[in-house]
């Protein structure tokens, strides 16, 4: 079974399929960017609707036990999930609420600051706010794993700290292999290691660069140097794959409602609007079954696989989520 810790875009049966042709037992799917909480409402109820359109091919699981009998079902389990807080409108109590409708992973920040903390692109990293420690508090209790990955570099450590649960970077890279404001310091690969937390390794070009993207065993290689600078029980899959994003779907990520002006996220200047997929993922993202392969030519055992491609995420799983 693989395990994909973050993707995004448009779902349809054809994903869904393609999902299954993959061998992809779970993936944690992005409800929401910017949304408020009324609309992350209604992200849920299409959500759901979609989760009874295609209840052949996936399911919503809440917990490890649930991923793991739609996995055997020979479908794929979708974990909901957001990337930003904003969905909680600054209310402590919703943070209950979504979980209580099923969402079990949310980022604390977006590509901005927020009322929680400082995120990756702030040219001034404010840390954990005292309202952001609520929300990590409420989280642990609430049965949410806490993800960082677009946070910035003294808001995730804070966070790490002060959470009394292991947290994620669900979709992300090591800094040290590739540079880039997304990506994540030593330290923090350090902190996860160190607490029982995971990182989740992307695919996505912009923060990959083109070398990990050329080939199944060099996406392999990274994941190899990663799980030097960590251990083995700290790295897993977190794609950051897109299902079929338009060019309106990549400005609202990028500038939501927040500016008039240009941002170009992970991007930058005359580069591609939709940055291409990596060339080992040209036939759509069923190729992330070639996974398991790769990691055997560079060395990995089947048990070291196993935790990478799944094992991990079941095992922060496991610490995080609570049954409703």
């Amino acid at each position: 079974m693989l395990i994909d810790g973050l993707q995004c875009g448009h779902f349809t049966p054809e994903v869904f399929a393609a999902l299954r042709r993959g061998s992809i037992g779970a993936v944690t799917v992005t409800c929401g960017f910017w949304e408020d909480p009324m609309e992350s409402f209604d992200a849920l109820g299409r959500w759901r609707d979609l989760m009874a359109e295609n209840e052949a091919t996936c399911a919503v699981a809440r917990t490890p036990a649930e991923i793991e009998a739609v996995a055997a079902s020979g479908r794929t389990a979708i974990v909901l999930g957001f990337q930003n807080t904003d969905l909680f409108g600054g209310r402590i109590r919703l943070v209950e609420m979504f979980a209580e409708l099923g969402v079990r992973v949310v980022q604390l920040t977006y590509n901005n600051q927020n009322a929680v903390g400082g995120s990756c692109y702030e040219p001034n990293d404010s840390g954990l706010a005292r309202y952001g420690r609520e929300v990590v508090r409420e989280m642990n209790r609430a049965g949410m794993l806490i993800d960082c990955s677009h946070v910035g570099e003294r808001t995730t450590l804070e966070t790490i700290a002060h959470s009394e649960r292991p947290i994620a970077v669900t979709h992300a890279n090591a800094t040290s292999l590739v540079p880039h404001s997304r990506n994540k310091g030593d330290a923090i690969l350090h902190a996860l290691r160190d607490t029982g937390g995971v990182m989740g390794c992307a695919v996505y070009r912009n923060i990959t660069g083109d070398y990990y993207c050329a080939s199944v065993r060099n996406w392999c290689e990274m994941v190899a140097r990663t799980v030097e600078i960590a251990d083995l029980d700290t790295v897993a899959i977190g794609t950051d794959y897109g299902h079929d994003n338009t060019p309106a779907d990549y400005a609202w990520m990028r500038m939501g409602r927040w500016t008039r002006g240009i941002d170009y996220g992970a991007s930058s200047v005359g580069k591609p609007v939709r940055t291409p997929k990596a060339e080992w993922l040209a036939e759509g993202v069923s190729g992330l079954g070639q996974i398991p392969e790769g990691l055997r030519q560079v060395g990995f055992q089947p048990h070291e696989i196993d935790k990478i491609t799944h094992g991990n995420w079941l095992r922060l799983y496991a610490a995080t989520f609570r049954p409703n």
